[in-house]
């Protein structure tokens, strides 16, 4: 039976909040977490917001041993009122579960872990930073606790959720990034974790960046994993072509991520009437296209840097230059509309939005 009550624990020392202007991504957290456990006893309980502080966990968890976790990535924004704004916190939620089905990892209910975390929102939201283009990051995580040395689904979970205010994930920020096509490691495969957001498939990511990083390059395009033929994502980011007057991405084959921005991006192009197209794209393809003068623009889209342009695609001897290494006008004016409607200062037709309750609605636990 699980218990969803959630009780608070407030810190008795609160820490310096950074300058919001010099923020980095992901280099400081906030006074305080959300934790729950999982048994198979109990199910999911004992929930709570406590102050941030390291976890305590056996050497045996199995998460050390068999990588069985999952998290997810969203933020939280301030709009021209002062008021917290989510962006579809429902979609990362229910994909936190899609994700946790892939990995065996029991499920969650979607309601009170959304009503926790607009709770844990609300007791930080002095953190989020007022700054443009600065956000609060929300990284939940699940990972198998259970110390035992054995390969099966663990019967113990720990839940967390942390926030770090942050700046803008590239340096470069809007401006058009150099990418190169990735042909010797692979991501991910069919069948495999690619569509989950698992942290083994980030940690088989970074030789390739690392190689890259090396020759100046900022990310990697990856194809897919069997005939290196197939464009799949860019980074840790789906892709998208502006080709011609349509816009083409990658399909989602279960080995692609179905990200939230990308949704987004696709329903706003819908909306706009600029045709859209997922479907199955070959960078030799991509290259066809280009010396026909056809691809206009390339960017990646995704939580983090919510639009990237990319102004350099390098495939073996090819060099491919998009837009004169300026930001594209698609780009551009998705990169406004989402940020827009993300702190409040554009109309949302899609109902994406969440407002953090009221401190009296916050109040109503259990």
């Amino acid at each position: 039976m699980e218990n969803r009550t959630l009780r608070v624990f407030k810190t008795m020392s609160y820490r310096e909040k950074p300058n919001s202007e010099e923020l980095a991504f992901g280099r400081t957290f906030t006074d305080h977490m959300f934790v729950m456990d999982y048994s198979d006893a109990e199910g999911w309980h004992d929930a709570k917001i406590v102050p941030y502080e390291p976890l305590k966990i056996d050497p045996a968890a199995m998460v050390f041993h068999y990588g069985q976790s999952v998290f997810e990535g969203l933020k939280a924004y301030l709009n021209p009122q002062g008021e917290p704004l989510l962006f579809r916190p429902r979609k990362n939620i229910a994909r936190l579960n899609r994700s946790n089905e892939r990995l065996c990892i029991p499920t969650l209910d979607e309601d009170f872990l959304l009503h926790a975390l607009k709770q844990l929102i609300y007791i930080e939201k002095e953190w989020i930073p007022k700054a443009d283009g600065t956000s609060l990051y929300i990284r939940p995580m699940i990972i198998s606790t259970e110390p035992f040395l054995g390969v099966a689904p663990s019967k113990e979970y720990k839940l967390v959720i942390i926030l770090s205010p942050v700046g803008a994930y590239y340096k470069e920020g809007i401006n058009p990034i150099k990418i190169a096509v990735e042909n010797d490691f692979v991501r991910a495969v069919r069948g495999g974790t690619g569509e989950a957001k698992t942290g083994g498939n980030y940690a088989s990511s970074l030789k390739a960046q690392e190689v890259a990083g090396k020759e100046g390059y900022s990310q990697v395009l990856w194809l897919d994993g069997v005939e290196k033929r197939y464009i799949e994502e860019v980074g840790s980011m789906n892709v998208f072509f502006k080709i011609g007057d349509e816009v083409v991405t990658p399909e989602l084959n279960g080995s692609i991520l179905s990200g939230i921005t990308r949704s987004s991006v696709i329903q706003l192009l819908k909306h706009w009437g600029i045709s859209v197209r997922e479907s199955k794209i070959t960078i030799d393809e991509l290259y066809q296209e280009y010396q026909k003068g056809n691809v206009e623009e390339v960017f990646g889209s995704g939580t983090a840097a919510v639009i990237s342009p990319i102004g350099q695609l390098d495939w073996n001897d090819h060099k491919m230059f998009f837009n004169n290494g300026q930001t594209g006008k698609l780009s551009k004016e998705l990169y406004e509309t989402l940020t827009g409607i993300q702190y409040g200062r554009l109309n949302d037709p899609f109902n994406w939005i969440e407002k953090v309750a009221t401190q009296q609605t916050m109040n109503k636990v259990g």
